[in-house]
């Protein structure tokens, strides 16, 4: 099945590898199996699982969030960059991660625990050039941090994150792939 993104247009595709053939993984998504080729020199990172307690003051982030009822931004995961990725894609912009989900990648300036609906959290103040976002981190948010990856990690079952684009003839290649350790989903 090759899945329908506007001529020229990226999409991302979210999935585990069903297979891995000559160039190519096949990957099972919600809507169903996608192929989608990859250059030999493509970029490959991985995710590993983190806590909580591993984002601290001066690290840098990304987190996506959804708006709540109250104005607030709820996490709903929060990466944890390596210290060679500062300020790559800081800010604060839509994501597609579900609808109306939005992604910042920025400076922990303040970690503090509060309470938003009742529920006990961390707050996190990040902090970005032009700005900051404050982000509730309820329990169970999934936190993950960004190590380097290989191509041994592309094998069936492995989840993945990849953001592609699509030739006039329908075929998606990937910018680059994220690959969950240890059997973690990439929850971005």
């Amino acid at each position: 099945v090759q899945a329908q993104a506007p001529k020229g247009k990226g999409m991302t595709i979210r999935g585990r590898i069903a297979a891995v053939e000559n160039g190519a993984l096949k990957v099972t998504t919600k809507s169903g199996d996608v192929l989608v080729k990859f250059a030999d020199n493509v970029r490959i990172g991985a995710v590993e699982t983190a806590k909580l307690s591993d984002v601290g003051t001066g690290k840098y982030v990304g987190a996506t969030a959804v708006k709540q009822a109250d104005g607030t931004l709820k996490a709903l995961e929060v990466h944890i960059f390596p210290e060679s990725s500062r300020g790559r894609g800081e800010g604060h912009r839509p994501w597609d991660l579900e609808p109306g989900s939005t992604m910042t990648n920025a400076n922990v300036e303040k970690v503090e625990q509060v309470a938003v609906a009742k529920v006990q959290g961390e707050m996190l103040t990040l902090r970005y050039k032009d700005g900051q976002q404050n982000i509730f981190v309820p329990p169970g948010t999934p936190i993950v941090k960004n190590v380097s990856g290989k191509r041994s990690l592309l094998k069936p079952g492995a989840g993945v994150y990849i953001p592609t684009v699509r030739a006039d003839d329908g075929t998606l290649t990937a910018t680059r792939i994220t690959v969950g350790i240890g059997g973690i989903m990439p929850p971005m």
